[in-house]
């Protein structure tokens, strides 16, 4: 079974548009199934996460949510997590849309060696 791409809210790319971008970020990490949501919210919305989850005031453009967890029953994809985008404070929302997937993987540019925002980027070029 494929990646299942759930998206939420007003969608400000096509819904294909965010699966594929989605499939791709997590086949590069060896990850061929499980099930994750974007979300687009506004920057209230998104400023009261950034408060919540991290602490920091103010809005910004993408947090990511990971789960990493199973259904316990079986016959359930793997949850992968969440993706909560803000258009309004997104250059690039496809970008964005990479990076909040690369950080459901495990993935995190504040502590590698560049690792992370170098396959965003390899990913990128591809997807255009």
């Amino acid at each position: 079974m494929p990646v299942d791409v759930e998206v939420l809210g007003e969608p400000a790319l096509e819904p294909t548009r965010i699966e594929l971008l989605c499939r791709a970020a997590c086949a590069s990490r060896g990850v061929q199934d499980g099930h994750l949501a974007v979300e687009f919210v506004d920057e209230a919305a998104i400023a009261q996460l950034n408060a919540e989850h991290r602490g920091k005031e103010g809005p910004t453009d993408v947090l990511s949510f990971p789960v990493d967890g199973t259904d316990e029953l079986g016959g359930a994809p793997r949850e992968l997590g969440d993706i909560v985008i803000c258009p309004p404070r997104t250059e690039d929302l496809a970008e964005a849309v990479v990076h909040g997937t690369l950080h459901l993987l495990g993935m995190d540019h504040e502590r590698d060696n560049g690792e992370m925002l170098e396959l965003q980027d390899d990913l990128m070029r591809r997807l255009r």
